[in-house]
């Protein structure tokens, strides 16, 4: 491409040559010590070939020294400046402070040429650097011509020698950077258009005529030292463009394995141990464990055939023995069990009378519950009216609940160091801000199912109808009207870091045309960083990974969504409630893409996905609120069961008073009193809730309440109905007291240790768990042990359930057979004669045996494949708005979690070398991540 004469020249006076920077004005040369030698040549290491400058042409351009002399040795103010530049270069120099301040202003210039790529800039400076300030700058430098200034020699002409590796290398990584603001190769305008580095050189090279601008000497570049001269060619290492550490875009370097169409590599998984057996690899611990349960298969198998060998002898020695008795046990047997059935309810008291069945733990308990059985039988009122007094006074506490939404509070122990460091962060600098996001996405092709790119002009005009409608958005908050730039991050100036490609046109409508559509927006994605035309409308650069997705590598023009994110700004308030403004606008903003955003784009035959910062915690509470009908349904369920259950139905014409209805439901209610009272218990004491206490605790505690209820009337049904009604009650709590009392100990142990965790929600969830259980327990024994006393009394008096007002007269013999006859339920029957006596059965006990131990090995094998974690559509609703966010997430997004470096005590003087630790260590943990195989943008503050 032929450009203008006016460009030629431009490309001129901006950066033809860093020359200048190989020389100063005529000043002090900054406290260095310098010893001139006045005749003789020398071309050694530490050795300079000019040195300081003796002059200026004319048209003000000044001139070194052709004087060799040795290198010197800077001050360390002087090395840090050097090595911020040229950090090739360390130990002495070849050139005065006030040169390398030329040299580094002079190097500006190249900025805005070479920014795109930054291998070829440190390429370009290494060059210069080497040529101005290299300790062995006579090696590869030498003076071929002299000119007289003012009555003292100046530099007139140099040969550099430079290896062709050094310039090939430079040129490769340079030959492909384009120059954002003209749209071409960056070379049309710092090399003439150079084809390769030796024409690039030459061009360099050639001495400027007074008054234009380039070198004030001609420098001759050659690329072959002459024999014996003692000189060595400048061979520094170059960067390759494609290098990861000094990365250039896909458009300033083609060449790069980064710009090819290969996905990014997968992180690395760990390697398990494992057995090859032929064509099957298994995991060492499956192997073990499939090993260990043979051996326990076939060990259980030899144990039961052994005892039935055994069993058939002893059988055979007894055979003419048990002849002569069968009739006689048979008679036993019968007497027996008929005594059995009459003393059913005693069996369990007189085994408890015998000391030497039971633990000292079990004896003591029993003894407990005779001796409260008899009393509860006897007072059924007050221990009734106690026991509620109690749990409606800690009920009282749900005045002050509160319900703890924020997740950094329900997932971050208080005192981790994760906590700490995130207070520090928030408090010294500013909390990081909230997010606002749309994602809007092709949909799959029918043909090859893969989605088609979204870089089109359509799809961004309707972005931009889009943006105008959420500009458009006026919250009501307090009587006020809200909008976008009343809340949204604002870092360097009035307009809101929108994150959008929208931002390539300043977010104007208009800008779209006048810019050049989709072209100039795939030219930005490969220059945002070094064209002016391409940062946004708040004057910062913006990474295209930020706005687009369903791309690979950094093709950025095979994107298949449009991510758009708004900042909006963050307030610290311990409470919570410092964000109202923000929050009413996100409530705004989440009615408008589902109500007119969500057709539009559907319209267009594309998918869109939306959240905002308050999303989760707002779906949540619609969770909970539509898991109270899920609660209620439950508690009725129950109810209904329990009633069933609990009654008794040997004759229907007794049915309304047998039935347990009115017990069931006390039942269920003491159920909700204990958790109503462990929530308000710790509301008192300021503990706030969560949401997983609002949807875990009232099924758990009802589940283990329905157990309790069910062994405590069971127990009662069981004894004899010739006992007094104290006798009845006393021998149940014996009999099923100890059981209820340790499994409910258990119980609560068990949630009680969960509130030793760090972790809050766990904590407090545990700990509100624990206080349900056992407010549960207590009302078991107590309030419902006396309402099943109130209804024994009440059936015995003929009262009919839930109205027990109401007394049915009876005959005496229908009373006295009532009296006298509790059937069994079919439950009660069914495992009597049916399960008990087929699990009897010694085939059966070794088959069950065996089928669980398979799966507890099982499940010990398949618990090593869990991964860690919680994913936040579990914890959604599944008709929420966001799972399908939470899927193009995953799916698009390639921005994570923001990482943070906090460096705190810095020392930001110029002496101090607190900035150059930093830089190694920031430098180190680069190369980690990049070898991982992660793409991460870093912010740090000091």
């Amino acid at each position: 491409m032929k450009f203008p004469s006016f460009l030629a020249a431009f490309s001129l006076l901006q950066l033809i040559l860093l020359m200048q920077g190989l020389c100063a004005e005529k000043t002090d040369s900054g406290g260095l010590s310098v010893s001139y030698l006045t005749s003789g040549e020398r071309h050694s290491e530490e050795y300079c070939a000019m040195y300081d400058i003796c002059g200026q042409r004319s048209d003000g351009k000044v001139l070194n020294c052709p004087y060799g002399s040795p290198s010197v040795k800077p001050d360390e103010l002087f090395s840090a400046k050097i090595q911020s530049l040229c950090p090739s270069i360390s130990g002495n120099v070849c050139c005065t402070e006030d040169q390398f301040n030329t040299l580094r202003a002079q190097v500006q210039q190249a900025i805005p040429f070479l920014v795109g790529c930054p291998a070829c800039l440190r390429n370009f400076l290494n060059l210069f650097c080497e040529l101005s300030c290299s300790p062995n700058q006579s090696l590869f430098i030498n003076v071929t011509s002299v000119s007289e200034i003012n009555g003292n020699l100046t530099v007139d002409g140099i040969d550099f020698f430079v290896s062709d590796a050094f310039g090939e290398g430079l040129y490769d990584s340079c030959k492909e950077v384009k120059f954002g603001t003209m749209n071409t190769r960056a070379i049309e305008f710092i090399g003439a258009g150079a084809t390769n580095f030796k024409e690039w050189f030459d061009f360099i090279g050639q001495k400027a005529p007074l008054g234009f601008p380039g070198s004030p000497y001609a420098i001759d570049f050659k690329s072959t030292v002459p024999d014996l001269s003692g000189m060595e060619l400048m061979n520094v290492s170059t960067y390759s463009c494609g290098d990861t550490s000094l990365g250039c875009s896909c458009g300033d370097c083609p060449s790069s394995p980064q710009c090819s169409n290969s996905e990014p590599p997968s992180p690395s998984k760990k390697d398990h141990c494992s057995i090859t057996i032929g064509p099957i690899k298994v995991r060492c611990i499956d192997f073990a464990l499939a090993i260990a349960y043979i051996i326990l298969v076939l060990g259980l198998f030899g144990w039961a055939l052994f005892h039935r060998q055994r069993e058939r002898i002893l059988a055979s020695d007894r055979e003419p023995l048990l002849k002569s008795t069968d009739e006689d046990e048979a008679n036993l047997s019968n007497m027996q069990y008929d005594e059995n059935l009459a003393l059913e309810g005693r069996g369990v008291t007189e085994q408890l009378k015998n000391g030497a069945q039971l633990s000292f733990i079990q004896g003591y308990m029993a003894s407990f519950y005779r001796s409260y059985g008899k009393w509860v039988a006897r007072n059924p009122t007050l221990v009734l009216c106690l026991s509620l007094a109690v749990v409606i006074v800690l009920c009282f506490g749900l005045i002050r609940i509160e319900v703890e939404t924020r997740p950094e509070k329900l997932w971050v122990g208080h005192g981790s160091k994760a906590a700490e460091e995130k207070q520090f962060f928030d408090s010294h600098l500013a909390p990081f801000y909230r997010i606002e996001q749309l994602i809007l996405a092709t949909l799959p092709n029918k043909t090859h199912g893969k989605p088609s790119s979204i870089i089109s002009d359509d799809n961004i005009q309707l972005l931009f109808e889009i943006q105008e409608k959420v500009d458009g958005i006026r919250a009501n908050y307090s009587g006020s009207k809200v909008s976008l730039t009343d809340i949204c991050l604002k870092p360097l100036g009035q307009d809101c870091a929108t994150q959008s490609v929208l931002q390539y046109f300043k977010m104007d409508r208009e800008n779209f045309d006048n810019y050049g559509g989709v072209t100039h927006a795939e030219y930005c994605f490969q220059h945002y960083t070094s064209s002016d035309t391409c940062l946004s409308a708040f004057e910062a650069p913006l990474d295209p990974s930020t706005t687009l997705g369903g791309f690979s590598g950094i093709n950025y023009s095979e994107a298949s969504a449009f991510v758009v994110t708004y900042p909006v700004n963050n307030a610290i308030d311990e409470a919570g409630n410092g964000n109202g403004k923000a929050v009413a606008w996100e409530k705004a903003f989440i009615k408008l893409a589902k109500e007119e955003l969500l057709p539009l784009v559907q319209s267009r035959n594309l998918s869109l996905s939306f959240s905002s910062e308050s999303s989760i915690e707002e779906e949540l509470k619609r969770e909970s609120t539509a898991d109270i009908i899920t609660i209620a349904v439950s508690y009725l369920v129950m109810f209904a069961y329990i009633s069933i259950t609990l009654g008794d139905a040997s004759r229907l014409s007794t049915f309304y008073i047998s039935s347990k209805v009115l017990l069931g439901l006390s039942g269920v209610v003491l159920v909700m009193l204990s958790v109503l009272g462990s929530v308000g218990f710790f509301s008192a004491f300021g503990v706030k809730s969560t949401l997983i206490i609002m949807e875990v605790i009232p099924f758990l505690v009802l589940a283990v309440g329905v157990d309790n209820m069910c062994i405590l009337v069971h127990a009662v049904k069981r004894q004899p109905l010739e006992l007094p009604l104290e006798e009845q009650i006393s021998n149940a709590l014996v009999e099923v007291g100890p059981s209820i009392t340790l499994a409910s100990l258990s119980e609560i142990l068990a949630f009680a240790v969960g509130g030793f965790t760090p972790m809050p929600a766990c904590r407090v969830f545990s700990l509100f768990a624990a206080f349900a259980v056992l407010l549960d327990f207590l009302l078991q024994v107590t309030a419902f042990v006396s309402l099943i006393a109130f209804d024994c009394l009440r059936a015995e008096d003929n009262r009919i359930d839930c109205f027990p007002c109401i007394k049915i007269p009876s005959s005496a013999e229908e009373s006295d057979e009532g009296m006298n006859s509790r059937g069994s339920g079919l439950l009660t029957r069914y495992m009597q004669e049916i399960h008990a006596p087929f699990l009897g059965l010694r085939g059966v006990k070794v088959v069950v045996v065996a089928v669980f131990v398979a799966f507890a090995l099982a499940s010990i094998a398949l618990s090593t494949r869990i991964d860690s974690g919680l994913e936040q559509q579990i914890v959604l609703p599944r008709d929420s708005y966001l799972q399908g966010y939470f899927t193009n997430i995953s799916e698009y997004l390639r921005i994570g979690p923001p990482l943070y470096f906090v460096v705190k005590d810095y020392n930001y003087s110029l002496e101090s070398r607190d900035t150059n630790k930093f830089i190694v260590a920031f430098w180190i943990i680069n190369r980690m991540i990049s070898f991982m195989g992660l793409q991460v943008l870093v912010n740090y503050s000091l």
